[in-house]
């Protein structure tokens, strides 16, 4: 493919992805759904095509997609639900492999078992982003969101893994379920390790890491230096990405500046983006290549393959957590109410549960099952030939079943996620999520209050009393908005968030005077009054205090 055309097909792309995502933002559709329609429809097109490379998707796209993942998730959430996130991104997935490998081997003729369980490991591990992306707009409990980034960071691994055993059995290696589950051990211990080495070895990198440059380069080369450090020594890649991230992920606060932060989390946004944006199309356009491959099948041998497929994807998920979830009670880890804050209430952040999934939960998790790219990268990860010099089993068949249960679950699920959420009335409870926020705001003030104090009575001769009094009273300020926030919060009902005319009006007013300093710059720039350089450095100040003005949504 000529640079020229590659060139017109990332720049016809980019417009494609901001007008889906415009589109999404207007409708409430899932975006990636619609890249993956818009995908197929773009196959049959004439015109150059891309076809998907599994080695550049699992090497390029995936590390970095997962490491943004897991910066964005709570390690301390994740470890709290663990049990729940170990059962469904380890024995569930296992247990679908497995159940798919048997399906094949009693009822597609000719196929065998490990041909099975490696398409079986393929379409076994969903894809998060979809899901995420609609249960955040539809405002899905944050124990749900965990659960589903949660398994959706660790389940890629288990898959992988199986994936290389079956593809070893198919190959004449036979398959033994001790020596799999030996090599999963294994590969989870090393990548386990692997993640921790890097994620410790980028903390020396501090002081460079507070230059938001060098920390920009050194966030976008850590998910492929775990990765590749994990296939180094022979053990999950995968796994050592995602570890790095949750460790990196919980400890920014701490390892790294504020501008830092600022301009890191922005440009993650938009490496995510552009990577999934084009991923999703990309699954799309794999259609007609997959198709080809079917002449050698009859008509009955698709239908049985595919509806084994889906219904070891469909049914299981729902079978499976209903089974975990009514376990006896002694099984289940029970979590208790905390109470960080002093106050001798408990603590508002969506623990009040006893650790067991409500039938709503179930049936939303069962329904954030979509599959995506990993399962296609995988899938066409299959060797064409096996090391005996013949064709690898049901190649064709396999890849076409991963196909449909890719599309299937990322169009017909993703489709129909939000409406499920919205008929079950599963809502997170924004007045006390928005409560939580301004007790933190509170703590923290007093806190800056109280070493304002204690820097008083050190008397510090570098310190001016003018300076020390009027950020005290700017403090004071500020802890009486939050203390008069907490007051409208208490008063809410049935969990929606009150509105307050006072306090939208100051934050109107705010704004309006943001934008009148911004358009008197401009003047000033205009006439010749103020260089371009010392308007953006100004514009910059303006921009940093517009961002910590709280949206409508996180008051």
């Amino acid at each position: 493919m000529h640079a020229e055309t590659l060139l017109l097909l990332v720049l016809g792309g980019v417009a494609v992805l901001v007008a889906v995502r415009w589109l999404a933002g207007r409708t409430g559709l899932p975006a990636a759904a619609l890249l993956t329609l818009i995908g197929v429809l773009y196959a049959f097109l004439p015109g150059p095509n891309i076809t998907l490379d599994p080695e550049l998707v699992l090497t390029l796209v995936l590390p970095p997609l997962l490491y943004s993942a897991a910066l964005d998730s709570s390690l301390t959430a994740i470890r709290r639900n663990l049990r729940t996130v170990v059962s469904l991104s380890v024995l569930l997935v296992a247990a679908t492999a497995l159940v798919i490998g048997i399906g094949f081997e009693l009822f597609v003729t000719g196929a065998t078992l490990a041909a099975g369980i490696a398409l079986g490991a393929a379409v076994a591990p969903p894809d998060p982003v979809a899901a995420l992306a609609v249960g955040r707009r539809a405002g899905l409990p944050p124990r749900l969101i965990t659960l589903i980034q949660g398994e959706g960071l660790l389940n890629d691994a288990t898959a992988l893994t199986i994936l290389g055993v079956a593809i070893a059995a198919a190959q004449g290696d036979g398959f033994s379920t001790p020596a799999a589950f030996g090599q999963f051990v294994l590969a989870a211990a090393g990548g386990v390790a692997a993640g921790v080495a890097v994620a410790y070895a980028v903390r020396p990198l501090r002081r460079l890491r507070s230059d938001p440059l060098s920390s920009n380069a050194i966030s976008l080369a850590t998910p492929f230096v775990a990765y590749l450090l994990g296939e180094a020594v022979h053990v999950s890649g995968v796994l050592a990405v995602v570890v790095a991230g949750l460790i990196i992920g919980h400890n920014n606060p701490s390892w790294a500046s504020g501008a830092s932060r600022l301009q890191t989390n922005a440009v993650w946004r938009l490496v995510d983006f552009l990577l999934e944006g084009f991923v999703f199309l990309l699954i799309g356009q794999q259609l007609p290549s997959v198709i080809d491959g079917l002449g050698a099948y009859d008509t009955s041998t698709i239908v049985i393959a595919v509806s084994i497929t889906l219904g070891g994807v469909l049914l299981l998920r729902p079978l499976w957590l209903w089974l975990t979830e009514h376990l006896p009670q002694a099984l289940h880890t029970r979590l208790t109410d905390q109470d960080l804050d002093g106050d001798g209430e408990p603590d508002v952040d969506g623990r009040h549960h006893t650790g067991r999934l409500s039938g709503r939960e179930i049936v939303v998790l069962s329904w954030a099952g979509t599959r995506g790219v990993i399962s296609l990268a995988a899938i066409f990860a299959l060797p064409l030939v096996t090391d005996s010099g013949d064709p690898f089993p049901d190649r064709e068949l396999l890849l076409f079943c991963a196909f449909v249960a890719v599309l299937v679950t990322l169009v017909g699920q993703g489709l129909t996620f939000a409406p499920l959420v919205r008929a079950l009335g599963l809502r997170a409870d924004e007045a006390d999520q928005a409560r939580l926020r301004n007790l933190a705001r509170v703590a923290s003030v007093e806190a800056a209050l109280a070493r304002l104090a204690e820097m008083e009575a050190e008397e510090h001769d570098d310190v001016d009393d003018r300076a020390m009094a009027g950020l005290r009273a700017q403090l004071t300020g500020r802890l009486q908005r939050y203390r008069h926030r907490l007051d409208v919060l208490g008063t809410a009902e049935a969990g929606e968030i009150p509105a307050s005319p006072e306090y939208e009006a100051a934050l109107r007013l705010r704004r309006t005077v943001i934008d009148a300093q911004r358009h008197e710059l401009l003047r000033w720039r205009d006439v010749g009054r103020l260089p371009d350089e010392g308007l953006r450095a100004l514009e910059r100040e303006l921009d940093h205090e517009e961002g910590l003005l709280p949206s409508r949504s996180a008051p």
